[in-house]
């Protein structure tokens, strides 16, 4: 193709990040300082990360490379593929998120990746959920930035990822209230099909349950109440209307979710703005799957705030 996809454009330039390493339960480990771009030049797609692991714990020596990796996209909003030599697999965009599966022979794990682009157009919200075969082994995630001036603070936005990174995902749990926003649906197809209000209303009942009321309206309608049982970085949800539960990774928390009809949900919830502290942040970037059985059948996605 003579032209950048849309999606290729969206993400076009240079992004600063310093995503957090976790392991399979959800400690945190260390962090991947890393500077990524991608280049289309020539009909051609090429991707570059630069950058090293800072701790790592036991996942150390799997996750640590001796160069920076490069790899080929066949660029497209379709199906996004992986040509190599650092990652192979394939990615599927949806408006501003795109769901990637792929393998990488030097750190020798299957991939789940997720990268949301925010409408700001600077912030993108990155996960990495890492596999041997279906046995989850650890999670990269982080908050990319593209700077939008010369002044861009960089060195603030890397020091903030920091001392944020570690923080894990917590909601409010003495104060009620909710997280609503206005968010996108987008087909199976991935077309846009229009706008959905999410709304994630919470009553907390002690300090480890909370009984949340979850409201789509719009391009897709439901409601459903859940009671919510968190312990540790796990999340148990527990009727009467959903069944399921969650691992999170830091400030993200990957749920999934079974209703008690054929529709299942598999999703991520991240808390762009938790810092260190007894409190819970405003601001939540939702990113969810909708399954009618085993078949997609809508992605939603959209930034929440508290009220």
């Amino acid at each position: 193709m003579s032209e950048p996809s849309e999606w290729q454009a969206r993400i076009a330039g240079e992004w600063h990040g310093r995503p957090s390493l976790f392991d399979a339960q959800g400690v945190w480990c260390g962090y991947e300082d890393i500077r990524r771009s991608s280049v289309f030049e020539d009909g051609k797609t090429t991707y570059y990360m630069d950058g090293g692991l800072e701790g790592g714990g036991k996942l150390a020596g799997q996750f640590r490379l001796g160069a920076p990796f490069a790899f080929g996209v066949i660029d497209s909003d379709a199906d996004r593929v992986y040509t190599g030599p650092d990652f192979y697999g394939t990615g599927q965009p949806y408006g501003g998120f795109v769901d990637a599966h792929y393998y990488g022979p030097g750190w020798q794990v299957d991939l789940n990746t997720w990268n949301h682009n925010l409408p700001d157009g600077e912030t993108q919200v990155y996960s990495s959920v890492l596999y041997q075969g279906w046995t989850v082994v650890g999670c990269f995630n982080g908050v990319y930035k593209r700077p939008t001036s010369a002044d861009y603070d960089i060195p603030g936005h890397l020091a903030a990822e920091t001392r944020n990174g570690p923080v894990p995902f917590i909601l409010p749990t003495k104060q009620a209230g909710a997280y609503e926003g206005v968010c996108e649906l987008w087909g199976p197809d991935q077309k846009l099909v229009g706008d959905v209000t999410v709304t994630l209303e919470l009553e907390p009942i002690d300090l480890l349950r909370t009984r949340a009321h979850v409201t789509w309206s719009g391009a897709i309608e439901r409601s459903y109440t859940v009671e919510q049982r968190r312990d540790g970085t796990r999340m148990f949800y527990e009727g009467p209307d959903a069944w399921g539960n969650a691992q999170a990774f830091g400030r993200a928390n990957f749920p999934s979710v079974h209703f008690t009809d054929v529709t299942k949900i598999k999703g991520r919830e991240f808390m762009i703005d938790a810092t260190p502290g007894m409190s819970a942040g405003t601001t939540l970037a939702v990113n969810y799957e909708v399954f009618d059985g085993n078949r997609l059948s809508g992605v939603i996605h959209g930034v929440l705030t508290w009220r």
